[in-house]
């Protein structure tokens, strides 16, 4: 019995692993559409994009974890996507060569929203 408790445990630690890895890999490759896309918007190298997408998924599975709400403009609606820019915004403060205005920041999120949403995938943790 507790072999069974121990192996779904490890299962579960393993499939959030991926989950989180997987959500990386997405925002980074939404984030890199977005900034192409967004006047305003700019990341300056490859380091920078990598950065900011550990930062947008953190701050994202922070969110998640003590609110339920996802930063997301169509998972949650009108609050996803007031969301989504904030974080947009705010990763600029932790990440160097990363950096947006406001107004980028909505029209990101709306950016990133619909990129993401056409992505094939489960990325929800």
């Amino acid at each position: 019995m507790s072999d069974d408790v121990n192996s779904q445990s490890k299962s579960n630690t393993k499939s959030t692993v991926w989950q989180i890895l997987g959500r990386l890999v997405t925002a980074a490759i939404v984030l890199a559409i977005t900034a192409f896309f967004t006047p305003g918007f700019h990341i300056n190298n490859f380091w920078a994009l990598a950065a900011a997408a550990i930062v947008l998924t953190l701050i994202d599975y922070l969110i998640v974890k003590f609110t339920g709400l996802h930063a997301t403009p169509f998972g949650k609606g009108f609050v996803g996507f007031i969301l989504a820019a904030v974080v947009l915004y705010v990763t600029q403060f932790f990440v160097a060569g990363y950096t947006v205005s406001w107004i980028a920041a909505i029209i990101g999120a709306l950016v990133y929203g619909v990129v993401d949403y056409f992505l094939p995938g489960d990325q929800t943790m």
